[in-house]
């Protein structure tokens, strides 16, 4: 289950650039292209073992938003998007020119509201 690993990363990103502040953040929300291999219930399942087992972390919350996957055609210059696996633009020209969908990565950190 690589997204255990996923989520370790994930948390020592967090720590490293947070560093003290980081038992502040109230919810994380992490971007995943959809040929990044990451299933959102998996990730969020990893996410919540790993808070399980941290308890500082235990009132973080995820975000999981899922990113499709847009190709570029060179034949008429545009972007499209794949669907159903299809790397074929509208003008009818195959292209495997990805712009979108191989991306995972910390999108937002939101942090606990001072009173």
């Amino acid at each position: 289950m690589h997204e255990l690993s996923i989520v370790k990363d994930i948390f020592s990103t967090l720590e490293e650039h947070y560093e003290a502040k980081v038992e502040d953040i109230q919810k994380i929300q992490v971007t995943a292209g959809l040929l990044s291999n990451v299933q959102p219930v998996l990730i969020q399942n990893a996410f919540d073992a790993f808070i399980a087992d941290n308890l500082i972390y235990r009132d973080m919350e995820l975000e999981v938003v899922v990113n499709d996957i847009i190709a570029h055609c060179h034949s008429c210059d545009k972007d499209f998007k794949v669907e159903y696996h299809r790397f074929v633009c509208e003008c009818g020209t195959p292209s495997t020119d990805i712009v979108q969908g191989n991306e995972l990565y910390i999108s937002k950190v939101i942090f606990k509201q001072s009173l």
